[in-house]
């Protein structure tokens, strides 16, 4: 795949995704406590919130890279 292609993909799979849930969101453990055996983890729920426009900026801008075709070098 040429650069290109790769960029335009991940510009479309980034603007879905930011469509549908509203950003890109993921879970972080941390390790709070660790005396011997005894171990305690926290939960982190971090998200990044992207607006709506935003999305379809992404994904617009990823079909428009994809659909106009590259020049030819002289």
């Amino acid at each position: 795949m040429k650069t290109k292609q790769v960029l335009a993909t991940l510009l479309i799979v980034i603007g879905l995704v930011s469509l549908l849930w509203g950003g890109i969101s993921w879970t972080r453990k941390e390790k709070v406590l660790d005396l011997g055996p005894i171990e305690a983890t926290k939960t982190e729920r971090e998200t990044i919130p992207m607006p709506p426009l935003v999305g379809g900026l992404l994904l617009a801008s990823g079909v428009v890279l994809l659909l106009v075709p590259t020049r030819a070098r002289a």
